[in-house]
């Protein structure tokens, strides 16, 4: 989709200005193996093979918040052997991607329905949380079942409950409290929302979050994903001027 773009390094960026937080909407795995007549399993490992290198990337051109989507809450319709083994990789993924987290001192953290996951994929999960908890570098957040429309039905089911046990009025109800109700709670909107596969919509992925982030969207599979395409994707960001509705 950006041909027409001469590929920038990392030297090209402007690094007083990357991002802060960029989401990733990680897409293609499956048609990557189908492309190689390999199982669509396959592809799913080779993109965390991309994930360990676009996360360390980001780390060190100075993204603050790497949010990456690893499994939508649509997801679980998928054919029961992909999902079983989706369900599986953070075990064997976090465990070989530990040493290089705390090599470039990133701190991972979730969010989504993560009570809903399997038992050993939130140990897995847990674990490496608390491994890197004392890091205090970007933090990579990993959206596991994870759906934007869920989440706002459930920060209005939780601003509900307060309103209802008279702990706050209906004047309090406004855009920073409903922020506040939601798993970002912590987090800053994404300034930059990379999607790759050439599909062009955000599939349920930080509704509220991104109504003023800047998006770029990438021909390139997921797997076939590298680091010299983040600054591309960066570069762009930095080509354009954010108003915020503003003038």
């Amino acid at each position: 989709m950006f041909n027409i773009f001469k590929k920038k390094t990392s030297q090209d960026i402007s690094h007083s200005a990357v991002p802060d937080h960029i989401a990733i909407i990680m897409d293609g795995n499956g048609r990557w193996a189908k492309n190689r007549k390999m199982p669509r399993i396959k592809g799913h490992y080779e993109g965390m093979q991309t994930v360990k290198r676009i996360t360390s990337h980001a780390s060190q051109i100075g993204v603050k918040y790497l949010t990456v989507y690893a499994f939508s809450t649509e997801n679980w319709t998928r054919p029961k052997e992909e999902v079983n083994y989706l369900m599986k990789l953070p075990v064997e993924f976090m465990s070989s991607f530990l040493p290089d987290l705390m090599k470039n001192n990133i701190k991972v953290e979730s969010m989504g329905f993560i009570e809903q996951l399997p038992e050993h994929t939130k140990e897995a999960l847990y674990k490496v949380e608390q491994e890197t908890k004392d890091n205090t570098g970007m933090k990579l957040i990993f959206a596991l079942n994870y759906g934007g429309r869920k989440e706002i039905v459930a920060a209005v089911q939780l601003i509900a409950d307060a309103y209802k046990s008279n702990d706050i009025s209906l004047d309090d109800i406004d855009e920073e409290l409903f922020s506040q109700s939601l798993f970002t709670k912590d987090y800053p909107d994404p300034d930059l929302l990379i999607r790759t596969s050439g599909e062009i919509r955000l599939s349920n992925f930080m509704l509220w979050q991104t109504s003023y982030s800047e998006f770029v969207f990438h021909d390139k599979l997921w797997p076939d994903y590298e680091p010299s395409d983040l600054d591309e994707a960066i570069h762009i960001y930095q080509s354009r001027q954010r108003r915020f509705g503003g003038v």
